[in-house]
């Protein structure tokens, strides 16, 4: 067994235009005073890293990589969840997609197409010239709108949108494969990648990639009302990477999982801090372990109610009492009787 890397924030929550998360240094000092190991990064403020330049610099990464060592952390992956969604767009939502792409290829979906997959084959490169392991991302939508099929969803709809996606995504996930990442799509809603079922129809269509692989995030299944803790059962040999965050749903007979159109604050299911929901994260960490989950325990923060700064300070404690040091001995050890083979068929008679 392994024991789980961390803990380290995913920053992009956190970014903005004041000291300390203005610039890279900042940040990460910001976040090492706090006691986390390691920073997930976004890869679209140039602040932070310049992809292509990380892609196309060995140097460069070096550099980048050595900068935040300096502060006795660790960047543990790339993330590109906003360039993944525009892989693939529903026009439904092309105007509000639109804005995270940059100015010039707005209003063309075909351009902001082509830049999100370059996008994502920087992430690649930048993460191997890193000597990273795994990057995260979205998978985008074409059939979210039909999610739930009223009016009747036309016949084989779902056979295309799926025929489509895996068109669009298996040349990167083989530049993935190239460069030794693991791609892992965060499950989500929004994403035709929503749930085990259509990661699973996803994964067929892409002719079982090993590079198709998964971020494990427990909130986003339990506003789903899905069973996180059997979720690792089925897809832990897949599961590369976590994201540490609490939700809580709790239903009326006013609303339930759709919310009511309802802000966050007014929502059945809201995202909470650390320790503020229901997710049972001693249950999770300890399944991951069980099955040899060699990677980072990274906080993604959003609460409704909670001040950030409140969630960061408290999360890297959170999650540093979660992670099980695993054990280099069994715990039965002290009573063992020894033998060998010959002792064995003694002690069975044969």
């Amino acid at each position: 067994m392994k024991t789980i890397k961390g803990p380290a924030i995913f920053i992009a929550q956190f970014i903005g235009d004041t000291a300390p998360f203005n610039s890279l240094g900042s940040i990460c000092q910001w976040a090492a005073d706090l006691g986390y190991k390691g920073i997930q990064l976004p890869t679209l403020d140039p602040r932070f890293i310049d992809l292509q330049k990380a892609a196309e610099s060995k140097t460069y990464a070096e550099d980048l990589k050595g900068e935040v060592n300096s502060y006795g952390i660790e960047i543990t992956e790339l993330s590109t969840h906003l360039q993944g969604q525009l892989v693939a767009v529903n026009p439904a939502y092309d105007d509000l997609f639109d804005g995270f792409a940059p100015e010039q290829y707005r209003k063309n979906p075909k351009s902001r197409q082509d830049w999100a997959v370059q996008q994502l084959k920087y992430a690649a490169k930048a993460s191997q010239n890193l000597s990273l392991n795994a990057s995260v991302t979205f998978s985008g939508a074409l059939l979210w709108p039909m999610v739930y099929p009223w009016p009747q969803r036309p016949a084989g709809i779902v056979e295309t949108g799926f025929t489509e996606l895996a068109k669009r995504w298996k040349p990167i996930l083989d530049v993935y494969e190239d460069c030794g990442i693991d791609l892992c799509y965060e499950i989500h809603p929004g994403e035709d990648l929503h749930d085990g079922i259509t990661y699973e129809m996803f994964l067929e269509k892409v002719d079982n990639h090993k590079r198709a692989c998964l971020l494990y995030d427990p909130s986003h299944f339990v506003l789903q009302c899905l069973d996180y803790l059997e979720y690792i059962d089925n897809y832990h040999e897949r599961i590369k990477m976590f994201h540490v965050k609490d939700a809580e749903f709790n239903p009326t007979g006013k609303q339930g999982v759709y919310g009511g159109y309802q802000n966050w604050v007014d929502r059945a299911g809201r995202f909470r801090s650390l320790g503020d929901g229901q997710v049972d994260f001693k249950g999770i960490f300890s399944k991951l372990t069980q099955y040899d989950y060699s990677g980072w325990a990274v906080l993604e923060w959003e609460c409704a109610l909670k001040h950030p700064e409140d969630g960061a300070r408290e999360g890297a404690e959170f999650i540093k009492n979660h992670i099980i040091r695993v054990t280099e001995k069994a715990f039965d050890d002290f009573a063992a009787s020894g033998g060998d083979e010959a002792f064995n068929r003694k002690t069975l008679g044969i």
